[in-house]
């Protein structure tokens, strides 16, 4: 008998063994698959602002943001992850409660030459996450890049989308992405889908350029009234976004915690990046929910198929924030909501003198700020953490992350573009702007051929 326990008891154990294994390669695969699925927000991107630029700035408006993308993999390997583990609880550099964090923490996983940086067969899973943040990274400075078209200057440009994309949304998510932010630890909030801390940051450091940047030539007259500057190919804008639809569908499954590794909070379920319960059920309810209320909502207000396919977009950051927990028609109806705002708040943009060529203060900053807040309205009392006495999410607490994700971005926004606008680096010269900067800069035209493309976007 004794034999026999000891035969299926190392049964047992060599089971388990191997369903460890299962799901560690699951693990490993699921967020492997999200990391090309990402590449396609930024291919997404891509046509979406050459077909919003004039034919005379296609090619410029391209290469920036594929440069953008290339500086911002060393910048988030080099400095970029270590912000992330090191700075949850402030600038003190100090753990957390979960121990998850502080400069000790990130110098053992997060400096560049230490083993779980490099091709440790003991460790198969850290660069497949860090790869999952590092487009995270590039998001942010893809979500800058569209507003500052047909004007600044490369250098100035690349500079800017390292210190928004390794820096300050890192900093946003330390603070309110983790289980030691203290934003969550303190004030309970909430951002499951990073509608705040990646979508507002970004779209608040555009801003910050953008008012001293300037507008371009010829967009506002002498009295303030503005003129539409459309772009060359609407149907390459409206591909494009909905390619970066598709993959936000990488985004946001990167957004979850799956079990099989020793960094998941469980062994059977998936979780939020917070350690709360959540099912890839809600996500599929609510992000085509909110897509769909979206583009409903953009299209009811505006009749503009360019604004439509930016509701679609809308929708899903205007619920990103509860994607884990929203009944799916309440994910409709934040969609909708968000849809349906973004016009009238890109028009007052406008009447203020601010020239954002593609609305990404308000597409991402503005709706990623009103669905962090809205959050709060709707999921007051909700656990923020895992465990016994934890933070709970309130309204105060989104609206205090909500001030600081704005500040995050703007500060930095305004004042590195302030800076380098002393140093003429930012904007190109007025000839260079006038003539076009495919063949100013770099130096290539996109259509060798004359070929004549209609406009874009309507006011």
């Amino acid at each position: 008998m004794e034999e026999q326990l000891a035969e299926l008891a190392a049964k047992i154990t060599e089971l388990e063994a191997k369903a460890g294994v299962t799901n560690t390669m699951f693990a490993e695969a699921y967020y492997y698959l999200t990391i090309p699925l990402m590449v396609i927000i930024h291919a997404g991107f891509l046509a979406y602002e050459m077909g919003a630029s004039r034919q005379k700035n296609v090619l410029a408006s391209g290469v920036k943001n594929i440069l953008a993308f290339a500086f911002m993999v060393p910048t988030f390997y080099f400095f970029g992850w270590w912000v992330y583990w090191g700075f949850p609880t402030g600038l003190t550099l100090s753990p957390g409660p979960y121990e998850i964090s502080g400069a000790g923490y990130a110098n053992a996983i997060a400096l560049p030459w230490v083993e779980s940086m490099g091709p440790n067969i003991a460790d198969q899973a850290s660069g497949v996450f860090w790869g999952a943040f590092t487009l995270f990274a590039a998001t942010t400075a893809s979500i800058m890049s569209g507003a500052v078209i047909e004007r600044i200057q490369v250098a100035g440009f690349v500079i800017l989308a390292v210190v928004l994309g390794s820096f300050a949304w890192v900093v946003a998510a330390a603070w309110g992405w983790h289980a030691d932010g203290w934003l969550v630890t303190k004030f309970g909030v909430h951002d499951f889908g990073a509608a705040g801390l990646v979508h507002a940051v970004a779209g608040f450091f555009a801003l910050g350029i953008l008012i001293n940047l300037g507008p371009r030539i010829g967009k506002f007259n002498a009295d303030g009234s503005a003129n539409h500057l459309g772009g060359h190919n609407l149907p390459f804008t409206l591909v494009g976004l909905m390619l970066i639809i598709v993959g936000f569908w990488g985004f946001l499954m990167a957004c979850v915690i799956i079990p099989g590794e020793a960094w998941s909070w469980y062994s059977d379920k998936p979780t939020t990046i917070y350690g709360t319960p959540m099912t890839l059920s809600a996500l599929a309810f609510n992000i085509l929910m909110g897509f769909a209320g979206g583009i409903i909502g953009a299209w009811a207000v505006t009749r503009d198929p360019f604004w439509m396919m930016s509701g679609a977009l809308a929708g899903i950051i205007g619920c990103a924030s509860g994607l884990d927990v929203y009944w799916p028609p309440l994910a409709f109806i934040m969609g909708a909501a968000s849809g349906a705002l973004l016009k009238p708040c890109a028009k007052w943009l406008e009447r203020r003198g601010i020239d954002d060529a593609v609305g990404a203060v308000t597409v991402h900053g503005t709706i990623g700020l009103f669905g962090l807040i809205m959050f709060g309205v709707w999921a007051t009392g909700l656990p923020a953490l895992q465990g016994e006495g934890v933070a709970t999410v309130t309204i105060y607490g989104q609206v205090v992350g909500a001030i600081v994700f704005f500040l995050l971005g703007f500060v930095p926004g305004y004042v590195v573009s302030w800076i380098l606008k002393q140093f003429g680096l930012l904007r190109v010269g007025e000839a260079a702007e006038i003539s076009g900067l495919d063949m100013a800069k770099v130096p290539v035209s996109a259509y060798p051929e004359g070929i004549n493309m209609s406009s874009s976007p309507t006011s």
